[in-house]
């Protein structure tokens, strides 16, 4: 999947953190802003995964935008790199196929015998800390 440059939008503006008096001139921070239901490289995809990419990045989206922050870096050029690998990235993750369905299987006969063993050795050390009764 190849992102034409005129769908994303990139905004710039002044970062906090490392970068001395620097950080107080220079617009470092990169704000990457991608509108996937309307971009011609996700409506190229098979409509499942375009589907599920697009269910996938519903908590992620802001006005139906999917935006990406990068400021990690001081210079502007890096976080223009790390926005746009951050937005590969969840792209990626959004179009993989989920995990394979659990099989049901049964505890195994000695899985189940462990079990019981533990409980029964937290339940005598439970029982060696109960007040001693009168017993005789």
């Amino acid at each position: 999947m190849r992102i034409d440059a005129g769908e994303l939008v990139e905004r710039f503006s002044r970062a906090s953190g490392p970068g001395g008096q620097g950080v107080n001139t220079t617009d470092s921070r990169v704000e990457l802003e991608f509108d996937p239901a309307a971009s011609a490289a996700v409506a190229a995809l098979p409509d499942a995964v375009r589907e599920r990419m697009l269910a996938r990045l519903a908590p992620h989206l802001v006005g139906g935008r999917l935006l990406v922050v990068a400021s990690e870096h001081r210079a502007q050029r890096r976080n223009r790199v790390a926005a746009r690998q951050r937005l590969v990235t969840l792209l990626r993750d959004a179009a993989l196929p989920g995990p394979a369905a659990r099989r049901a299987t049964r505890p195994t006969a000695g899985s189940r015998r462990r079990r019981l063993d533990a409980k029964k050795q937290r339940g005598q050390v439970k029982a060696g800390r109960r007040r001693p009764t009168n017993e005789g």
